[in-house]
């Protein structure tokens, strides 16, 4: 039987066993789906040695950690899909060992690319897009938006965290004519009607009393599009956007996706054979 599994620090609220073992049985393979939890200090360790693991995902804290322990020694995944993602997130999300070798991507920008053209039905090309958080999940949308053929015309970036802003200019020094940097939220409503999309990349409304919005409600008008990445509840600004009549997704789309990209690569069974299954599982579990 192969193991696999997802690594983070903490670990224990990771949904993916489900959409990941209800695959396997469904296609009938003798694989199993496990949580690893793997603290900072012991992450290049695992990757290196746990060679009884035949692919992961790995979570919150070591997207930025992991790729830092890979790129100088193994091989980006040779698929056209995800080849670049990982330079241009500065993240990795999936792992595949082959004995002693290992090749690595970033699903995470094609997640969002899937859920945001099926399940909110955006077209990107010449519109603005406002992104709340410069962190990790941040990071594999600019990756998608920035590079891949969407043809946006802005993407503003806003967070809280001065050092999440620093981080993010590095990371995007060759978008500057892309990327608009936002600092304050008097900046932010003064450009509110060039806004076609807002993404929630931030943890805000992610824990059961965090009734804080994660934007200023007076961004929203009918004819915002939303995507709030939370995918564990109806955050306050899923609420709010969607009573307002605003066209609203959250993150199991994108959960569901770029695990389904992840299990394929492993596998080999296409991600749109698994898709549906993993979707429901995932459903299921956050109900």
């Amino acid at each position: 039987m192969n193991i696999y599994g997802v690594i983070g620090w903490p670990i224990k609220h990771s949904l993916s066993p489900a959409m990941h073992n209800a695959a396997f049985k469904e296609l009938g393979i003798d694989a199993e789906y496990r949580l690893f939890e793997v603290k900072p200090e012991e992450l290049e360790d695992f990757i290196i040695n746990r060679k009884d693991v035949a692919g992961f995902n790995i979570t919150i804290p070591h997207k930025v950690k992991a790729r830092e322990v890979l790129k100088n020694k193994f091989k980006v995944v040779n698929n056209l899909s995800y080849l670049y993602y990982d330079e241009m997130s500065g993240a990795v999300n999936t792992v595949k060992r082959n004995g002693d070798d290992i090749e690595y991507c970033n699903t995470d920008p094609a997640g969002f690319r899937h859920s945001l053209a099926n399940d909110l039905k955006f077209k990107t090309k010449d519109k603005n897009v406002l992104i709340i958080g410069c962190g990790g999940a941040s990071r594999a949308i600019v990756a998608d938006l920035g590079y891949s053929g969407h043809h946006i015309k802005k993407i503003y970036l806003y967070d809280i965290n001065k050092e999440a802003v620093e981080s993010a200019k590095r990371q995007y020094s060759n978008l500057k004519n892309k990327i608009k940097f936002i600092y304050n939220t008097k900046e932010m409503l003064e450009l509110k009607d060039e806004f076609a999309l807002l993404v929630n990349a931030s943890p805000v409304g992610m824990e059961e009393r965090d009734e804080r919005l994660a934007a200023p409600k007076e961004l929203l008008r009918k004819e915002l599009y939303v995507f709030d990445l939370v995918y564990n509840r109806k955050t306050r600004l899923f609420k709010e956007a969607s009573a307002l009549g605003c066209h609203v997704a959250d993150g199991s789309g994108m959960l569901a996706a770029q695990g389904a990209f992840s299990f394929s690569l492993w596998t080999g069974v296409p991600a749109v054979k698994v898709l549906e299954t993993m979707r429901s599982a995932l459903n299921k579990a956050l109900s």
